[in-house]
């Protein structure tokens, strides 16, 4: 494992509760995992022992990595088990919804949306709006895998070229095709250290 000298110490991932019908996302989730721990890193999730997000704390978990768990008591019994929850380094069990996000955005110094749901899409679009709002700089991140993320990435662009995303050099996320390829974007990006043509690339996508 090694030891990043970085501002950032912990990943938010947003992801699905649910496999997915491709195994990619599942491998996807399982190599981000193994990179956040890799890179020494702590994982901030919603907790879930299931689907893609049950693959990103297992691949942290298996990797001697440390995970923090956040998630209401309604759904301990949903996306997960107790006994499962036991196992993580550290559960906060929110009241609601509203807390836990607030928790899970306080907790982490950067986010990814790897494939998901409407929640994995709520989640993700509340941080770029903070984003917009100037109420954080912290790196965000689309997990590409299998273009999961191109319509949304299309729909970015319809706004922008409509005239509705006035801030727009407030919402930059980083669009990343490969799992493994991930931690190190975000690393680069919060060292300053990716350069302005592989940014502009990048951005360029959205």
């Amino acid at each position: 494992m090694s030891t990043e000298t970085s501002t950032i110490r912990s990943i938010c991932v947003y992801c699905g509760s649910q496999p997915g019908r491709d195994p990619i996302y599942m491998e996807a989730g399982r190599a981000l995992g193994r990179s956040i721990a890799d890179h020494g890193l702590r994982l901030v999730y919603g907790g879930g022992t299931r689907g893609i997000m049950g693959a990103v704390a297992s691949g942290v978990h298996s990797n001697g990595g440390e995970v923090t768990g956040i998630i209401p008591e309604f759904l301990m019994d949903k996306e997960a088990t107790r006994h499962s929850l036991g196992q993580l380094n550290e559960l906060i069990v929110t009241a609601d919804m509203h807390e836990r996000k607030h928790t899970m955005f306080e907790r982490a110094d950067a986010f990814v949306a790897l494939p998901g749901g409407i929640g994995t899409l709520e989640e993700i679009v509340e941080i770029m709006t903070w984003a917009q709002l100037g109420r954080h700089r912290k790196p965000m991140v689309f997990g590409n895998m299998n273009d999961f993320w191109k319509p949304m990435l299309d729909l970015l662009q319809h706004m922008r070229a409509e005239g509705f995303v006035h801030t727009a050099h407030l919402v930059q996320p980083l669009v990343v095709d490969k799992a493994e390829d991930i931690v190190p974007a975000i690393l680069a990006a919060a060292s300053g250290a990716n350069g302005r043509e592989g940014e502009a690339e990048i951005i360029s996508r959205l």
